[in-house]
């Protein structure tokens, strides 16, 4: 969708604004997650504790930014595809402090791990495989943002079941782990919600492509099939 031309260069300026605001918060939130993994991976305290702070610096995006649409409906009071614009940043910004929330967990659980000793952890490397497909799928779903790129959000869309797969392909593994050694039941038990945060992740950039499906065709494919995500036609 190209963005109409406005009487006041002001207007677009805003409009620029808040999307480079989102951009922004979603390479911090992106920056997160491989922390959050290489916490996962070494058991880096330090790395940790910068996660957490990260945290805080995404959750203050998200209220910078909700701030920057009310403003903009106040002042200008958009329309068509103005307006599908701001309401669907205000749902994405929500995605992205909630992936904040995820990347936080897995720093989190990691923690618990290696306080523990860190017995042999179960599948790390299919976990990490997991984080790889999430992250690969939440910069390609900024990019597509950045490009209001419909087809591409589509297909984003369809990965998500990929790490579903995953997620349990790694459950299935880690029940029979915890079967024969039932000394790893608690590092097995906290990888599982490392796992669940990773296919969390995946949901959160999906629920991002829908939006950006919305923003360019002005169509919900909330909880629909949306025909494999085929473009409806052009946008207003």
């Amino acid at each position: 969708m190209s963005q109409q031309d406005h009487l006041s260069k002001q207007y677009d300026s805003d409009l620029e604004d808040v999307r480079t605001r989102v951009l922004q918060m979603g390479g911090l939130v992106e920056t997160q997650i491989m922390s959050a993994i290489e916490c996962f991976a070494t058991g880096n305290y330090d790395l940790m504790a910068k996660v957490a702070e990260t945290d805080r610096r995404v959750n203050s995006y998200e209220v910078e930014i909700d701030d920057a649409c009310a403003h903009v409906i106040a002042r200008r009071q958009p329309a068509a595809g103005d307006l599908r614009l701001i309401m669907a940043v205000s749902k994405i910004v929500t995605d992205l402090e909630r992936i904040g929330d995820e990347a936080e967990k897995i720093s989190r659980a990691s923690r618990q791990i290696y306080d523990r000793g860190r017995l042999q952890i179960p599948r790390s490397a299919d976990v990490r495989q997991s984080a790889n497909l999430a992250v690969a799928m939440l910069r390609r779903v900024l990019d597509a943002f950045a490009r209001l790129d419909s087809v591409e959000a589509g297909q984003i869309i369809e990965q998500d079941a990929t790490i579903d797969d995953e997620f349990r392909g790694i459950v299935r593994q880690l029940i029979t782990f915890m079967m024969e050694d039932p000394r790893t039941i608690s590092t097995a038990l906290d990888i599982v919600w490392i796992a669940k945060a990773i296919e969390r992740i995946g949901d959160h950039a999906k629920n991002i492509a829908e939006q950006i499906i919305y923003i360019v065709h002005g169509t919900d494919v909330r909880h629909t099939a949306f025909e494999r995500h085929s473009p409806p036609g052009a946008s207003e």
